[in-house]
């Protein structure tokens, strides 16, 4: 079964991140550790108590950015990326004051956040060596 929850344990998404970004993307570890950690909040996806997957979330005024969402390559492909951001994007929504969420999507990836309500905004870029593009997802006020 697997869990999602906000989590204290940075180094298990330190350890995620590094298995997935540096090791199999080949970001360079200074973009990928880039000391914005400890004013984030971080999403834990387990499966039987194993982590799996992980994401934070920033908050800049109305705007919540959703990033360094991973999975492990063992472990893709059953909706652990989708619970991991909508699990984010419900985390925003309880946040007063945010309006948006954002990320930088890789640019594989635009599909797989459209899916789940994201609107792809501005050019594509260059992020640590891999193109990505901006995408947006307006938050509607929590009923």
């Amino acid at each position: 079964m697997i869990a999602v929850a906000v989590t204290d344990d940075l180094s298990a998404c330190l350890a995620l991140r590094r298995r997935v970004f540096i090791e199999e993307q080949g970001v360079p570890e200074a973009d990928e550790v880039d000391g914005r950690d400890g004013g984030a909040v971080h999403l834990l996806a387990t499966e039987g108590g194993v982590p799996v997957g992980c994401a934070r979330i920033l908050i800049a005024g109305a705007t919540g950015k959703i990033g360094r969402v991973c999975v492990l390559p063992a472990a893709r492909g059953r909706g652990i990326g989708a619970a991991l951001v909508r699990a984010a994007v419900a985390q925003l929504r309880g946040v007063p004051g945010v309006a948006r969420a954002r990320l930088g999507a890789q640019t594989h990836a635009t599909g797989f956040y459209a899916a789940l309500g994201f609107v792809a905004t501005g050019p594509v870029y260059m992020d640590a060596g891999i193109p990505h593009q901006d995408m947006v997802l307006e938050l509607s006020p929590a009923r």
